[in-house]
């Protein structure tokens, strides 16, 4: 799981950074709200710590604005205001959980716990599920509403990176940082080809989920029935 925090406090930031690192997470941290934006459009994170009190763009502000990009990330609102009404006001903004500062570390991560258990939010054990599309993670295959069919390592990457943030534009380096690597020495031409296989793949099983190419920015999965 990719978790991305956002804290100002670099000291807090660390410490639960560090925690959060051993229990077998990958965790990206910055401190500021502007910057937080920017991880965000470039990445795809499984879930998102984020304090409300922030340089450049507060936390509320930057909550509705990874709303309105349509991105559906779990998100734990982390603050030190504790009144109901500023609860209700980060739900309200899109928050799927309210953390009030001073917090337990082990309170934070049975929370981390409990959201990953939502079958909404998260996949559901080996299976991915997006309009009438099915992937199954474990077995590498791919089902739509007339067949199913196998899928290579690479084509399963990226159908899973896809099918997590649908209706998203995914810039072409954070698939192929996702897929091949950060530090991978790989020709772009090479996720070019693999999103020419998925989309035979996903025209073989008969589905009505489209790829399609952002031009010089990178691809975004949508429901051409939608």
């Amino acid at each position: 799981m990719r978790i991305l925090f956002v804290e100002d406090d670099q000291t807090l930031c660390d410490a639960v950074s560090f925690h959060l690192i051993n229990e077998g997470y990958l965790v990206d941290v910055c401190y500021d709200g502007a910057d937080a934006l920017y991880f965000i459009r470039q990445e795809a994170y499984d879930l998102i710590l984020l304090d409300r009190m922030l340089p450049s763009l507060d936390g509320l502000a930057l909550l509705k604005r990874i709303r309105a990009l349509s991105i559906s990330t779990p998100i734990i609102l982390v603050t030190a205001l504790d009144g109901v009404g500023d609860r209700i006001t980060g739900l309200d903004a899109g928050a799927d959980d309210y953390l009030v500062k001073p917090y337990a570390i082990a309170e934070l991560s049975a929370r981390i716990r409990a959201l990953s258990r939502r079958p909404t939010q998260w996949e559901s054990l080996n299976h991915l599920s997006y309009g009438d599309i099915t992937l199954d993670l474990a077995g590498q295959s791919l089902k739509g509403p007339s067949h199913s069919c196998s899928l290579s390592k690479r084509e399963s990457q990226l159908a899973e990176v896809l099918l997590k943030n649908p209706g998203q534009t995914l810039p072409r380096a954070m698939i192929l940082a996702r897929i091949w690597g950060p530090d991978a020495d790989v020709e772009e031409g090479n996720l070019d080809s693999y999103i020419h296989f998925l989309r035979r793949r996903l025209h073989t099983t008969g589905s009505t989920l489209q790829i399609k190419t952002v031009r010089s920015v990178g691809y975004t999965l949508e429901n051409s029935i939608c």
